[in-house]
């Protein structure tokens, strides 16, 4: 009985365990302030373990073509983002794949997270786009993506 109670604890441990981490991934304390007005000034600082260490090499070393946009910076300050981004990237085999065309909304993990949302609420005003993480994820500036804290706007 004792060895039944134990199994079910650990089980309900490691299912909760994986669904937090999913939920938060919290923006390093050493977040840099470099990171926040470039990138953050066009979008979301998306929180580095989001992604895998080629994935933001990548994104990195294609600044001048940034998803349609000249994003280029001091080459010093994108030497200083770079290395902060690599120490900070995903860790985890799951979110660690190499996105492709460098997208965080092209990851398998995104795509299975999002499965459920129809491709008109993409579209929605409110929303505009699968990389517009904050229309539904109220904290998802301090990188909290929990689905207990969804509200997808209306328009």
């Amino acid at each position: 009985m004792k060895n039944n109670k134990t199994t079910l604890i650990f089980a309900v441990l490691i299912l909760t365990s994986s669904n937090t981490f999913a939920a938060k991934m919290a923006m390093p304390a050493n977040a840099l302030a470099s990171y926040e007005s470039e990138c953050a000034s066009c979008h979301m600082a998306y929180p580095p373990a989001l992604l895998g260490e080629q994935s933001w090499k990548n994104v990195m070393s294609g600044l001048n073509k940034h998803f349609g946009t000249d994003a280029s910076v001091d080459p010093k300050i994108q030497t200083e983002i770079t290395s902060w981004l690599l120490k900070n990237a995903a860790t985890r085999q799951k979110y660690s794949e190499i996105a492709p065309d460098d997208r965080i909304t092209k990851t398998t993990w995104f795509i299975r997270e999002h499965d459920e949302v129809r491709p008109d609420i993409w579209k929605r005003a409110g929303v505009k786009s699968p990389s517009n993480c904050g229309a539904c994820h109220s904290d998802a500036a301090k990188g909290t993506f929990s689905e207990n804290n969804i509200q997808i706007p209306s328009k």
